[in-house]
């Protein structure tokens, strides 16, 4: 099949003029080469992409179908013939980082104004998904590179720790466990808890350390999102166990926290395709965000 892109530029601003001769002006054709183009391209397709009358032009529904799908892979390829022009100097360009949303809500946002502040001619672009998406976003070569809890072993993903995160009860200031200063994670034994749920990279170590060190516990709510694990646990539904990096700087009000023991901790991971070095402008932003979080991390440590 022999589609040319200037077709399918052509196509695309018929889709949002529906009109040759605007599309004309607008990308420097005449009407009858406007009218060229999209005949070559049907005639490639096998199929008709327009419905035309002397005043309109509409969208068939495989006009519709390819529209939709146009605009992404159009814009994909511009930004994609952008980065290899900067790819000499490294300098500027866009790079797209996927990470999981408690990370995207207590780590990304301190990265991202590092890097308008010391790499202003980068623009990076956060996509917000759970775990599972933003391993396959990775795969897919969809984003540059993610931020993610540690996952499961894989062999196709190069990745690199850059944090330590300990695991840490929330429950009512008011409840007897909350009377010590830490506790064994043993002491759980016949809580019920609130959880975060299997999309959360976090589950599966809970679960873990829970069984590994004798904590036999019913789950009585499994939940998306850490906000709402806390309403639940104020409400009274059970007492949970959490990453402390979910817990707000500020504090959780009616809610403490407690180290638990031994410490279990999650890695924070940033990872890419392991046969895939990132562009140098990506490599940039790599090192930008590890060196924020370590810096975050030495910080606290003081």
């Amino acid at each position: 099949m022999n589609v040319t892109l200037r077709q399918l530029r052509v196509f695309r601003a018929i889709a949002e003029e529906h009109n040759f001769s605007r599309v004309g002006e607008r990308i420097g054709l005449t009407q009858p080469a406007v009218s060229r183009s999209i005949h070559e391209l049907e005639s490639q397709l096998g199929i008709r992409l327009l419905d035309r009358t002397t005043r309109e032009v509409a969208l068939t529904s495989a006009g519709q179908s390819l529209a939709t799908r146009l605009d992404w892979l159009l814009d994909e390829l511009d930004q994609a013939l952008r980065d290899v022009g900067d790819m000499g100097s490294a300098l500027r360009g866009r790079v797209r980082v996927a990470s999981s949303p408690t990370l995207s809500a207590n780590l990304m946002p301190e990265c991202i104004a590092a890097c308008l502040q010391h790499e202003p001619d980068i623009q990076l672009v956060l996509l917000d998904r759970i775990q599972q998406d933003v391993l396959a976003s990775v795969r897919a070569g969809e984003v540059d590179f993610g931020l993610v809890i540690e996952p499961s072993p894989i062999n196709d993903l190069h990745c690199e720790s850059i944090m330590q995160d300990p695991f840490v009860l929330v429950a009512p200031k008011t409840h007897p466990l909350m009377q010590h200063s830490s506790l064994r994670w043993s002491a759980l034994s016949g809580q019920p808890l609130v959880l975060l749920d299997y999309a959360s990279g976090s589950r599966r170590l809970i679960d873990a350390a829970l069984g590994r060190h004798g904590a036999q516990c019913e789950v009585a709510q499994e939940l998306g999102h850490p906000t709402t694990v806390f309403r639940m646990v104020e409400a009274g539904i059970g007492i949970s166990v959490m990453p402390a990096l979910a817990v707000p700087p500020e504090g959780l009000g009616q809610l403490a926290t407690r180290p638990l023991i031994p410490v279990v901790q999650r890695d924070i991971v940033l990872v890419h395709r392991r046969n895939r070095s990132p562009s140098p402008v990506a490599h940039r932003v790599w090192e930008l965000i590890r060196g924020t979080v370590m810096g975050r991390v030495e910080k606290q440590i003081r």
